[in-house]
């Protein structure tokens, strides 16, 4: 088969890819690849090889964002059959380590992860023909729903964390502080789970175009607007909560000087060290909270996008066939003109 693999960075190819076993094992399913999201992470090892410590050391196929067609199934499965959508989910827990013991099965120690560096040898990634998975990790979608409505199960998951991380929504007024892929999907979810406003902040018009589409009540270019963070901080501050999904240190003080107090900033973005205003966190209470991966939010996200309790079509904003899989890349990394960008992995590679 073939596969999307990165040898080093800016050195992505349309690979042979070792071939799936003749049959999948007992409890499995064949997946015949469908659509795969191209994710910051995805960008991060096409660009610069890795992010933070986490660097690629031997060719591996990307993708974490994905779905397919159920095209073969192993022994006592049950609850699928074949020509099924589903959207597959890239993470498996040992359930034996003491995190998944304690049900933070995200933080599990022994975590298998398609398309991560983290490990060595790596966990090859999604972006390739055909992929055999447990059967747990393969979640159904109903019918009309499109394949790369489907790959966004996986970053809906991680907004969904992020969100149970906030607490309850309902009432708030939230603050959605960069609008990639991820930001915009917060402010969907946000909506979603009953907030009063919902203020969406980046410096590109195209991202706050796609969350205004996804629900935003107040859109602020803080490139043309800068005064209207520091108006949110007068007093003790306006906002209740605050989903930094930057990752920018001015983004994250400004966020947080407009938190009230006992308000609760989520900590999306990764974009390393940044200061932290200490005297204004204890004078107001305020509350920092990280948020990494997700576990049962994946099933849910499969729920709210197979229900269209949640449209997020908006934020695709094109798809590729796989044969211009490296131009698909080049256009999920310009801010300006894109949201989420994703692969016909059902096409041909040729």
């Amino acid at each position: 088969m073939r596969a999307l693999v990165l040898h080093a960075p800016h050195d992505l190819r349309i690979d042979a890819f070792p071939d799936v076993p003749a049959e999948p094992a007992a409890g499995e399913v064949r997946v015949r690849m469908a659509a795969g999201g191209i994710c910051g992470s995805d960008l991060h090892y096409f660009n610069h090889g890795g992010f933070g410590t986490v660097r690629v050391k031997q060719p591996m196929a990307l993708g974490h964002e994905a779905s397919g067609r159920v095209i073969a199934l192993g022994t006592g499965v049950a609850d699928l059959k074949i020509g099924d959508l589903v959207a597959v989910n890239p993470s498996l827990a040992c359930d034996t380590c003491d995190y998944c013991r304690r049900g933070l099965r995200n933080h599990c120690d022994n975590m298998v992860f398609n398309g991560s560096a983290m490990r060595f040898p790596h966990v090859q990634g999604l972006f390739r023909e055909c992929v055999d998975v447990t059967a747990e990790r393969a979640v159904k979608m109903p019918e009309g729903i499109l394949p790369e409505e489907a790959a966004l199960c996986e970053p809906l998951a991680v907004v969904l964390h992020a969100a149970n991380r906030a607490g309850d929504l309902a009432g708030r007024t939230v603050l959605v502080s960069g609008c990639g892929p991820i930001g915009a999907l917060a402010v969907a979810v946000a909506k979603l789970r009953g907030a009063a406003k919902v203020i969406a902040t980046d410096l590109t018009p195209h991202s706050l175009k796609v969350a205004e589409r996804l629900g935003a009540d107040e859109i602020v270019n803080v490139g043309e607007d800068p005064a209207r963070l520091p108006a949110l901080a007068e007093g003790k501050g306006s906002l209740d909560i605050v989903f930094e999904c930057s990752g920018a240190p001015r983004a994250l003080a400004a966020a947080m000087a407009a938190l009230r107090p006992r308000g609760r900033m989520v900590l999306v973005g990764l974009g390393g060290d940044a200061p932290l205003n200490v005297n204004l966190a204890v004078a107001r209470e305020v509350e920092i909270v990280g948020t990494f991966r997700f576990d049962p939010e994946f099933n849910e996200a499969a729920g709210l996008i197979g229900s269209r309790r949640i449209d997020l079509k908006p934020a695709i904003s094109a798809v590729y066939p796989f044969k211009d899989a490296i131009t698909a890349f080049e256009h999920a990394g310009d801010r300006t003109r894109a949201t989420k960008v994703a692969i016909d992995l059902s096409s041909s590679p040729a």
